[in-house]
């Protein structure tokens, strides 16, 4: 026998959320199939491997599949966030960015992509590596004398199919193999609030806007709320743009400066600026996001990708995220 993935307070959170009828006749199974998705992304096993006791595995995973693209396990996130709130569950005292790496198995390989897809995306890389070539070309920089080499043009071809199904897949190259990585944001009270997934050699500091402006907390009354009180983030975040975006919207920046930059800053005198401070105190809460990334990856199908779409990846994570507010908003319930 396989352990109950939700107790019945849980439930009661979820069930409004899941679309009946449109998306299947039997609503009597929906908590079975659903406690199926959840078996899935806890224990990482396969979608053949998954007990009799959540029904049929086919039906289990098409079910996730209409879900995930009918927005459930985002919306389910955004729900129990707004019902957060109207409990004053939710501290924007201080928000705190920060990312981690996931390795992807070698299951999460091999995205399928539509052949007219993949070929608009291909002739953009194309006229992408035509405009950044210099001198005389390609045939007058490989050597060959201007000679067209077919098999030189295939394998080339080939290569640039292997990147752009990489790239869409959102799984990056390193010396470990195939990465991904999840940017994350967290409420004071070590709670997520956004999650964003990119390749894995992705920087973080060009994330850092765009994750922010995911943040949105509606509360029991009021227009809905996007700035925090204050924004913490470690040195990798140290940039000009990110301050500047910060400063323009009223959010106190918790970010220490990188040394590199300090010195630049003090080369140029007067024109460098003011010396960049932070709140040390402060600071010290920045392990929020750091400590809500292990709960995350407790679920084995989230400390390692095995989904081979970035949307059933991302859907494993809001219902991952979704599952961490349930569970403390059912403890403090009774």
């Amino acid at each position: 026998m396989t352990r109950m993935q939700l107790a019945d307070g849980e439930w009661e959170f979820i069930e409004p959320y899941l679309p009946i009828g449109r998306f299947g006749p039997y609503p009597e199974r929906l908590r079975q199939q659903f406690e199926g998705v959840i078996w899935r992304f806890r224990t990482g096993g396969q979608w053949r491997e998954m007990p009799r006791e959540f029904g049929a595995w086919s039906t289990v995973h098409n079910r996730f599949r209409q879900w995930r693209d009918a927005g459930v396990f985002e919306a389910l996130l955004e729900g129990v966030i707004t019902e957060a709130a109207k409990r004053g569950e939710v501290d924007l005292s201080l928000v705190s960015v920060d990312s981690t790496t996931v390795r992807a198995h070698h299951d999460a390989a091999g995205m399928h992509l539509d052949p007219d897809m993949l070929a608009d995306l291909e002739k953009a890389a194309k006229e992408t590596e035509k405009a950044r070539q210099k001198g005389g070309g390609p045939q007058g920089q490989d050597g060959h004398g201007g000679a067209h080499d077919p098999q030189r043009d295939e394998r080339r071809r080939v290569r640039r199919r292997h990147r752009l199904r990489l790239r869409a897949a959102l799984l990056g190259r390193s010396r470990g193999g195939q990465t991904s990585k999840v940017h994350v944001a967290a409420e004071r009270r070590c709670h997520p609030l956004v999650l964003v997934v990119t390749e894995g050699q992705a920087a973080d500091s060009p994330q850092f806007i765009p994750v922010l402006e995911k943040v949105r907390v509606r509360g029991p009354v009021g227009r809905m709320r996007t700035r925090p009180d204050a924004v913490a983030g470690d040195k990798a975040y140290s940039s000009r743009g990110n301050r500047d975006h910060l400063r323009k919207r009223g959010v106190k920046a918790v970010i220490p400066e990188k040394r590199d930059q300090a010195a630049n800053r003090k080369k140029k005198g007067s024109e460098g600026g003011r010396p960049v401070s932070h709140d040390a105190d402060l600071y010290k809460d920045r392990n929020t996001v750091e400590r809500l990334i292990n709960k995350l990856k407790a679920w084995r199908g989230i400390a390692t990708r095995y989904d081979k779409t970035p949307d059933s990846y991302l859907a494993g994570l809001h219902l991952r995220a979704s599952m961490i507010w349930i569970k403390d908003l059912t403890r403090t319930t009774h």
